[in-house]
């Protein structure tokens, strides 16, 4: 079974999700922040393919892409650098990029890299639902691999129940239409759109991201959903600190969860 599937069949309640770039803050290092994440109480991670043009990123991600390219991070190399994690990693990976460095690389290639590195998923937030439908979903199912679809509280709840209808692992609930980055509380907009999607009654289970830093806004996303996804946050941390078992030990004070057991 697809490890996605696997951990949201135990119905997960608080699941922390944790987002950061390959090859940032170092280009050796993305395997090493993997391992120090699960040990951590991490429950999933998403492993940010750098590219140059990061339209839906907040200037904290965008930098970090950008220092990852400098550094001669590509999709070729963090493949190299995956090849042994499943060694001694269990918990869900995936990787979150733009469709164009995994076009270049051939779709087909990438899920089958995907499957050779044990990586369970991949979100592309440029990928139209309509192409993924008809160019993209057979290629990846035959590989096993969840390709998670970004919802906003623009997407009409027609448009919500086709994606889950359609898709398989999770949908992610983007908080807003915004770029990434921290945020200090949802307002009561987001709010509502939160209890929208959840009477929606749908299949899949749901992650909230975007704008998860604090206890508060870690809270809500898990009122509303099975966890919440950080990024920006951690980013930061990782940044600063230099050493991931620090900047994952200071996230989880932020949000209340104190240290792993």
């Amino acid at each position: 079974m697809n490890r996605i599937n696997e951990l949201f069949g135990n119905d997960p309640h608080g699941l922390l999700s944790i987002y950061f770039c390959a090859g940032a803050p170092t280009l050796g290092g993305t395997a090493d922040v993997i391992r120090t994440l699960e040990r951590n109480g991490v429950g999933m991670i998403e492993i940010g393919i750098p590219f140059s043009d990061p339209m839906a990123d907040g200037p904290v991600i965008q930098n970090a892409a950008t220092k990852a390219l400098r550094n001669g991070m590509s999709l070729r190399l963090l493949f190299s650098q995956l090849k042994d994690i499943r060694r001694d990693v269990g918990i869900p990976l995936i990787l979150m990029g733009y469709l164009n460095p995994i076009y270049q690389y051939g779709f087909e290639n990438f899920c089958r890299s995907c499957k050779e590195c044990g990586v369970d998923g991949a979100i592309i937030p440029d990928l139209p639902f309509r192409d993924y439908e008809s160019q993209y979903k057979a290629i990846a199912d035959k590989y096993d691999i969840r390709i998670i679809m970004l919802v906003t509280p623009e997407t009409s709840d027609e448009r919500i129940r086709r994606i889950d209808a359609h898709t398989d692992g999770f949908i992610y609930m983007v908080s807003s239409a915004s770029i990434t980055g921290a945020q200090k509380d949802f307002n009561d907009m987001k709010l509502a759109y939160f209890h929208r999607v959840a009477a929606l009654g749908l299949r899949n289970p749901r992650m909230v991201g975007f704008g998860i830093s604090n206890k508060q806004t870690f809270d809500s996303a898990c009122s509303f959903a099975a966890g919440g996804i950080i990024g920006s946050r951690f980013v930061t941390l990782l940044d600063e600190s230099g050493d991931p078992a620090d900047a994952i030990r200071q996230l989880r004070s932020d949000i209340g969860l104190g240290q792993a057991v």
